[in-house]
């Protein structure tokens, strides 16, 4: 399963990642390669526990768009 991920510098250093299709889905890591591995680990607990209560797993639905400012 692939799921889309936003990654982008934080306030204190590190990287930060969010997987935007699962609500509170955020971590981070001293690096982008650490802060991938954090949040692939943090979105298979995530949907392993919505799994375990049967509950549903969201749809993966992200669109990005540039807008000229």
């Amino acid at each position: 399963m692939k799921r889309q991920v936003i990654i982008y510098p934080g306030e204190d250093g590190y990287w930060v990642a969010e997987c935007p299709s699962l609500p509170a889905c955020i971590s981070q890591g001293k690096t982008k390669i650490e802060a991938i591995a954090n949040i692939k680990e943090a979105i298979e607990l995530y949907i392993e526990v919505l799994q375990e209560e049967n509950r549903p797993i969201p749809e993966d639905h992200l669109e990005t768009v540039l807008v000229d400012v």
